[in-house]
């Protein structure tokens, strides 16, 4: 882990803010910067700071361009569990950002080859990514690259896992209404990032965090990829980094 920059937070709530400031610095050198962004719980604290700084007049999102890292599969941007609305309801409906500067895998497409092309050609016309935003899943998985027997490069189709569909089941009526599939950016995609920031909270992120970064680099575990990529954050609380 040489070039590891970890970053400890006292709470959840620090550590979206010491995100914040991250994401500030960035949008202030580069107004037209491209952020990767991340769904789930763990980046809610950052979200919710970076709008309240651009409601104070710290920053400025008029520019700014998005690319999300995935999107279930069969799920349309109006429903209630798709990340196209976790995003719109959670940040972009809040600050200024504008609608055609911010892509989500489309869940509802019809060709999803021609999609993920699609998608990667968006992300290299805008310049690539500046800064990837990752969370961490219980088995290593970043985006929805779950283990497997190599690192996928590009933005592809996954069949999500007994346990990540387990763990994403407290967003549904039941598991049986949780996506088997989705669409996710790939490792390469992720790795292409010019930095990357994970965020990890909780004592349940513990061990894969150590596994991740200290373990083996295996596509057992995806986010072990991370101790090749030249500029990584890892911003975490108490509970997850442990002793």
């Amino acid at each position: 882990m040489l070039h590891a920059n970890i970053i400890k937070a006292a709470t959840p709530e620090e550590a979206g803010k010491l995100a914040a400031d991250v994401f500030e610095a960035l949008i202030r050198t580069k107004p037209a910067c491209l952020l990767g962004l991340a769904t789930g719980s763990t980046p809610l604290p950052l979200y919710r700071e970076l709008i309240a700084r651009e409601k104070a007049g710290k920053i400025d999102f008029s520019r700014v361009r998005s690319a999300n890292l995935d999107e279930y599969k069969g799920l349309g941007p109006d429903h209630p569990q798709s990340y196209r609305y976790f995003m719109q309801d959670n940040l972009f409906n809040h600050i200024s950002i504008k609608p055609e500067n911010t892509i989500v895998p489309d869940g509802l497409a019809t060709d999803p080859e021609a999609m993920f092309a699609a998608y990667e050609n968006q992300i290299e016309a805008w310049g690539g990514v500046d800064l990837q935003l990752l969370g961490i899943g219980h088995d290593g998985h970043i985006g929805f690259n779950e283990p497997c027997d190599h690192f996928p490069k590009m933005t592809h189709e996954v069949e999500l896992t007994a346990m990540t569909r387990e763990a994403n089941k407290r967003f549904f009526a039941s598991l049986d209404e949780v996506p088997t599939a989705a669409f996710t950016m790939g490792i390469g995609t992720v790795m292409a990032a010019r930095k990357v920031m994970l965020i990890a909270t909780g004592a349940d992120k513990k061990e894969i965090l150590h596994k991740s970064f200290f373990g083996p680099v295996t596509p057992e575990v995806p986010a072990s990829i991370l101790q090749f990529h030249p500029d990584v954050t890892v911003i975490c609380d108490a509970a997850a980094w442990g002793e």
